[in-house]
């Protein structure tokens, strides 16, 4: 039996990641034959399909999202095997004050610590989760030392440093049972007709907002909750449709049903995730290498 490369596993992570073989193509500069052929060889490997193919892009299947996961782990280890014989500090010691918002507690930042605290194992880390503006201030105070949040967010620009990570785009979430889902192109005005999930959690209600006020439309909002979940099961099951980043999307409730997303024809913003610190504040040799850490591991 043949064995996956790491080319097919990063391709495939490419195309799940961007919805579309043609953006994956762009991306990693390559041909999009072959990319395509890559993963139609590591399907073959594989003996299931990973993704659904459809006129819009590309889905996960449940053996898609289950390979993802693996798929993700050989790649970070990958990666941490290149980077830790030069990296490895046992000598940097010290604390790390790091905030973090609860959308980057939860999608996106443990699996940089879990590395982290490898590499790193005399430095030692206070996790702390806040809202933005109370991890502002905290920085500012220097309550904390460092912070992980939306830096699409950040309100003091002035007294912070921050550096982005990564720009997540967002998409509409729908059910396939949703008439949108057969629509070739999606605007904010068709959303605008059909019930609208609103998550609030780390203002995403405040960020869309803000790009639907560029429009004349407004979402038909029918529920508004802090919970993902709840808006994930809420648009699997067909209550409504939402518009959320690409980082916190699973195309699973926890009930089993599917979610689909679709690209919007609206100009959207990303949800840019990042690392922020005090201008005015020198920070300690433990938390430069945090810094660095994130910076070298953002593509990871």
């Amino acid at each position: 039996m043949n064995e996956p490369t790491i080319r097919q596993i990063r391709y495939f992570v490419a195309v799940a990641n961007s919805g579309q073989f043609s953006r994956a193509a762009r991306d990693l500069n390559v041909s999009q034959s072959a990319l395509t052929t890559a993963v139609r060889q590591l399907e073959t490997i594989v003996g299931n399909a990973l993704f659904d193919r459809g006129a819009g892009g590309v889905a996960l299947t449940q053996e898609g999202d289950i390979f993802m996961d693996h798929a993700k782990r050989i790649l970070t280890a990958l990666d941490e095997a290149v980077r830790s014989p030069a990296r490895r500090r046992e000598d940097v010691r010290g604390r790390v004050r790091l905030a973090m918002t609860y959308t980057v507690a939860g999608y996106y930042i443990p699996p940089f610590i879990e590395q982290f605290s490898r590499i790193f194992p005399s430095v030692e880390l206070q996790l702390t989760e806040a809202p933005r503006s109370a991890i502002e201030d905290g920085l500012v105070s220097r309550t904390f030392d460092v912070a992980v949040l939306l830096t699409s967010n950040i309100i003091d620009q002035e007294g912070l440093a921050f550096e982005t990570l990564l720009r997540s785009r967002r998409r509409l979430w729908l059910s396939a049972r949703h008439p949108l889902f057969e629509q070739p192109v999606v605007s904010l005005a068709d959303v605008s007709k059909h019930p609208y999930i609103m998550l609030t959690v780390d203002e995403a209600s405040n960020t869309a907002q803000r790009y639907w006020n560029r429009t004349s439309y407004r979402p038909y909002t029918i529920f508004r909750t802090a919970s993902v979940e709840a808006v994930r099961s809420m648009v699997a099951s067909g209550m409504g449709i939402t518009i959320l980043s690409d980082m916190v999307y699973r195309p699973w409730s926890l009930e089993g049903r599917r979610v689909e997303v679709k690209a919007l024809a609206d100009n959207i913003p990303s949800m840019d995730v990042g690392i922020a610190w005090a201008r005015d504040v020198e920070l300690n040799q433990a938390c430069l290498a945090f810094q660095d850490f994130m910076h070298t591991g953002k593509s990871a």
